[in-house]
């Protein structure tokens, strides 16, 4: 199966900041790979080369076979791309902007006007259609930038942050237009914070942090690679979380992770019953009550936690500065 996108030894720079620093991964035709990383690992700077929209410093992409820096319009012409920032026009009407994107790709006035109409009511936007774009809610935005990608049925997809701001209804709602595409043949590149994201879409995972990769494989295989079982612990307020760790250390012999925005403690078991036996009586003795605890299989988020020393998702903060 010939890969459809490929990245080689991508590096880029922002003056002392060093981006991606040898990035290289590769997309098999029909197949979805999810990029993960903490904020700033790089994950927006390779969408952007692979798009054309910016030049590295060093190495070579390509889509379909197609060099995306020695011939940057014809790579455009096999591409679809949803950004963080919708790239929608505010004073035109939805219908309009994909209108637009259509005769862009020179559909023909009757064709575009067709895709527009058929986009519009496969992302639940036909009555908002006649409305200027400035009305539409954020979630109504990013519907309609991933519709706008969609016009000319490109055969790669390249998407950071494709389902940022929607609510759980309108993200299954685009994992369902996304599948589709897929199935149809198409190739993705997915950028995202949202694990379980990943793990319903992607094929192949790649982890990076500072530019580089440091992880990869299918979600079970990095699943995997962590491994047993991790007993978790849910308090009440974020004071106890170091008391629960110290304690979870003494129970488990180590390697505890504490995430103290979530009042969470967890840590590696290997004979998880006989363990949670020891911790609730332990925890009872320092008069500690948990919201929540229990034994969990390792996830997506626990693979990203320890190979990143961060969570996926982003803080508040984080939310607010992309926007």
């Amino acid at each position: 199966m010939a890969d459809a996108i490929v990245a080689e030894g991508l590096a880029k720079r922002y003056g002392q900041v060093k981006a991606l620093a040898g990035l290289s991964l590769s997309v098999p035709q029909g197949t979805v790979l999810g990029l993960l990383g903490p904020t700033g690992a790089g994950k927006t700077t390779t969408v952007r080369i692979l798009a054309t929209l910016l030049r590295p410093d060093q190495g070579r992409g390509f889509v379909n076979g197609i060099d995306v820096v020695a011939e940057p319009e014809h790579a455009r012409r096999h591409l679809g791309v949803s950004a963080q920032q919708t790239a929608v026009d505010g004073f035109l009407t939805g219908f309009e902007q994909l209108e637009l994107v259509g005769r862009l790709h020179r559909l023909g006035r009757r064709r575009a006007r067709s895709r527009a109409e058929e986009l519009l009511e496969r992302f639940h936007l036909a009555e908002a259609g006649s409305r200027a774009v400035r009305t539409y809610s954020l979630a109504m935005r990013r519907r309609l930038d991933l519709a706008a990608a969609l016009v000319a049925a490109p055969p790669v997809l390249l998407l950071d942050e494709p389902t940022l701001g929607l609510d759980p209804r309108g993200r299954l709602g685009m994992w369902d237009v996304l599948g589709e595409r897929v199935r149809a043949g198409c190739t993705l590149l997915l950028c995202t914070a949202q694990l379980d994201e990943a793990d319903q879409l992607a094929d192949e995972i790649i982890v990076i942090d500072r530019g580089r990769a440091i992880a990869g494989g299918t979600p079970e295989e990095l699943k995997r690679r962590i491994g047993g079982e991790r007993i978790q612990v849910v308090l009440g307020n974020r004071a106890e979380t170091q008391v629960v760790e110290d304690i979870l250390n003494r129970v488990c012999g180590g390697q505890a992770v504490v995430l103290p925005d979530q009042h969470l403690v967890q840590a590696p078991v290997t004979s998880g019953a006989q363990a949670l036996i020891e911790l609730v009586r332990r925890l009872d003795a320092a008069g500690i009550e948990p919201v929540d605890i229990g034994i969990h299989r390792a996830s997506l988020d626990d693979m990203f936690l320890k190979l990143t020393g961060q969570t996926a998702t982003p803080t508040v903060a984080e939310e607010e500065a992309r926007t």
